[in-house]
């Protein structure tokens, strides 16, 4: 049975990657700079590597069958880490399935990070090897991120006009698992969660979980990143995944 490898696995999305990865017997290697995360009870072998340099990535792809590519700087060296990924499987005589994780959006919103997202993208496909490319919409995590650090203001600031889509990562796991058990799809169908929500009204659904009472102010933001998020350049409407919504994951964390 060729070995699965995870980057990013010990991330927040990652993680439910290895944990579903294990739960079906695949056997799992997980990619990390600093070794396996404390008190992880998921049977999976550690490989030290570091994306950033290309050190230690042609042993820890030697072998493998499917990458799964969840790792992300949330900048531009995802462009130079998913780059290494490549050189190193190539280098490594393998033609593993790669399955990388983007961003619903990424052609539409000029984010400089949605940028970057796109153009590892285009490596991925150029690669010469077996690829899946998963867009997938914003997590929950990352919008009750949003409005956790903005507890330290006296108001909470929703951006006018502003929707998402938001997903959990449980349920774009298994979407992923399934990509990665089967054969490469190329560019998959872009998936988001199940409820597609003005932004001020994810941030009173996340106050209500909380049982605070608190301002919410619109704010209106100009140029074509903001158009972008208005005219629902990151939406997929008609692609729902998984039943957990926004008020699920609030009220359970």
């Amino acid at each position: 049975m060729e070995p699965f490898l995870v980057t990013g696995g010990t991330g927040k999305l990652g993680r439910q990657v290895v944990r579903l990865l294990c739960e079906s017997e695949q056997v799992v290697r997980v990619l990390s700079r600093r070794g396996r995360a404390p008190g992880s009870r998921v049977p999976y072998r550690t490989i030290t590597g570091d994306l950033r340099t290309g050190a230690g990535l042609e042993d820890a792809v030697r072998g493998v069958g499917t990458i799964v590519h969840c790792a992300t700087t949330n900048g531009r060296r995802d462009i130079v880490a998913t780059r290494n990924l490549i050189d190193a499987a190539v280098s490594a005589g393998g033609t593993p399935h790669l399955v990388y994780v983007s961003i619903v959006g990424v052609d539409i919103i000029p984010l400089p990070y949605y940028r970057a997202k796109l153009a590892a993208e285009k490596l991925v496909a150029d690669s010469g090897l077996p690829w899946t490319v998963q867009r997938i919409t914003q997590f929950h995590d990352l919008l009750a991120a949003v409005f956790a650090y903005q507890r330290r203001l006296p108001l909470t600031l929703a951006l006018k006009r502003f929707r998402f889509q938001p997903i959990d990562t449980r349920d774009a796991a298994a979407r992923l698992v399934d990509l990665a058990l089967g054969t490469p799809a190329g560019r998959a169908p872009d998936i988001g969660g199940p409820q597609v929500r003005d932004m001020r009204d994810l941030a009173a659904a996340y106050h209500r979980a909380h049982g605070r009472r608190r301002r919410i102010v619109s704010l209106c933001l100009p140029g074509r990143t903001a158009r972008g998020f208005a005219d629902g350049g990151n939406l997929v409407p008609e692609n729902k995944l998984g039943s957990i919504t926004f008020e699920d994951f609030v009220t359970k964390r």
